[in-house]
C-alpha cells in the first residue's frame, strides 16, 4: 500500500541514496571533472554509437550493426550538442568534435542508398550543408 504523497510502501523505512558513502564518493569524483571533459566524453559516446550505426564498426559484423535510421538520430543529436557546446568549450576542443561530426555526416551520406539533398542530411540543420 502506498501513501498518497509517494510510491513508498507504508511502513518501509526510506533510504536516501545520497547518504550512501559510495554514492557520496561518486559525487565528489564527478565534481572534480572539468565540464569540458564531461562534454567531450558525451560527444565521443554519441560519435561512437553513430559510427557503429553507420556501419563503421571495426568488426566482422559491422554490416549487421548498421542502422541508418538510428545513425540519423545520433548524428543530429551530436550536431546540436556540439553546436551548443562550442562557444563554451572553445575552438581547441570544439574543432576535433566538429571534424568527427563532419566525418560521420559524410559517412552517412556514402552509406545511404538515397542520399539527402544538401542541407537536409542528419545534423545539417545545425552545421549547414556538408559536402
Amino acid at each position: 500500500m502506498s501513501t498518497p504523497d509517494s510510491n513508498q510502501p507504508v511502513g518501509e523505512a526510506t533510504h536516501n541514496v545520497y547518504e550512501d558513502p559510495a554514492v557520496q564518493q561518486e559525487i565528489r569524483d564527478i565534481a572534480e571533472v572539468p565540464a569540458v571533459e564531461v562534454i567531450n566524453t558525451a560527444a565521443v559516446h554519441l560519435m561512437s554509437a553513430a559510427a557503429i550505426k553507420c556501419g563503421l564498426a571495426a568488426s566482422e559484423d559491422a554490416a549487421e550493426l548498421k542502422d541508418l535510421d538510428e545513425a540519423r538520430k545520433l548524428i543530429t543529436a551530436l550536431a546540436g550538442f556540439v553546436t551548443a557546446a562550442a562557444p563554451e568549450i572553445g575552438s581547441q576542443h570544439a574543432g576535433p568534435l566538429r571534424d568527427g561530426l563532419r566525418s560521420l555526416q559524410l559517412a552517412f551520406r556514402e552509406e545511404s542508398s538515397h542520399p539527402d539533398a544538401p542541407g537536409q542530411g542528419p545534423g545539417e540543420k545545425w552545421t549547414g550543408p556538408v559536402n
